[in-house]
């Protein structure tokens, strides 16, 4: 597969044979407006910049290597070098926002953007939203806009920047209640996860494997680290890693009491490198250290 970098918004603007961007960091594009007749479908593009695109699209998108359907219209957030595959778009309606890492790194408030977990959720973890809610989201891309569109002040960038928090987390609120009206779905997903999670600390030692990431337990279920966390979080307030954590202290509890090990050899059967990480991980999640506990039995 051949990749093609987009490093800037004036690059992407070319790419899109679009007219002059009116800032150089920060841009809002018509979808309708884009020049799709000189992309190859073999080629695969890796832009440089945050988006979040609100698209209707009559044909299919490739998002890394999956198609994904954007008939009834829905929203898609990218974060910096994510791959896109564009595929058979005929007519697309909406809009695109992209934002260059440098606009939001200069300050600590754009900073906190990037770190909307969002942005590193599948195309398929889109966010649906309704009429209602496009309106809302839209009323904050004419605001952002119309400060793109004039002239550059010292107002200018903390002006975007507030109308990006706002746009942003609405963004949040509209997941938060996706989330919600799929219950049963996600209600599946965690029952899924903790069979998962209980299956493989079943096993006698994981020093062959050692300690799973989050992306392990994600790939399983077809889902990003980032859309496993948030879901789990929303229905049992606790992130991925604190679940397996938790589970990886409840192994070493039951092998403290029912065997004789030492505790570097249960730490290096649970998947430990440094018996001192287990330790610690032990003792903030107990309040005891793995010696303090068993003394207790």
């Amino acid at each position: 597969m051949k990749y093609i970098d987009i490093k800037s918004i004036a690059e992407l603007h070319d790419f899109f044979h679009y007219e002059k961007p009116l800032h150089p960091l920060i841009s809002v594009v018509d979808l309708a407006k884009v020049d799709r007749s000189h992309r190859k479908s073999d080629v695969s593009y890796r832009l440089n910049l945050y988006s979040a695109a609100c698209k209707k699209i009559k044909g299919i998108f490739k998002y890394g290597h999956t198609t994904y359907d954007f008939t009834e219209g829905t929203l898609m957030f990218t974060s910096p070098y994510q791959v896109l595959t564009p595929g058979l778009e005929n007519e697309v309606e909406g809009w695109g926002l992209y934002i260059h890492p440098d606009f939001l790194n200069a300050s600590a408030r754009g900073a906190k953007i990037t770190g909307f977990s969002f942005f590193g959720y599948d195309t398929n973890e889109a966010l649906h939203i309704s009429d209602s809610e496009k309106n809302i989201l839209r009323g904050c891309i004419e605001n952002i806009q119309r400060e793109i569109s004039i002239n550059l002040d010292n107002h200018s960038y903390d002006l975007i920047l507030s109308n990006l928090e706002l746009l942003f987390a609405y963004c949040s609120r509209f997941y938060d209640r996706q989330f919600l009206t799929r219950v049963k779905a996600s209600n599946d997903i965690v029952q899924q996860f903790d069979r998962l999670l209980t299956d493989h600390f079943a096993q006698e030692s994981l020093i062959e494997e050692g300690i799973p990431d989050v992306k392990y337990f994600a790939s399983k279920l077809n889902l990003s680290a980032n859309y496993l966390s948030d879901l789990l979080n929303k229905y049992t307030g606790k992130t991925t890693q604190e679940h397996m954590h938790l589970k990886l202290v409840d192994k070493a509890k039951s092998l403290l009491w029912s065997t004789e090990k030492s505790i570097s050899e249960i730490a290096y059967d649970l998947g430990f490198e440094h018996p001192s990480h287990f330790t610690k991980l032990f003792k903030n999640k107990t309040g005891f250290s793995p010696r303090q506990f068993r003394n207790l039995n």
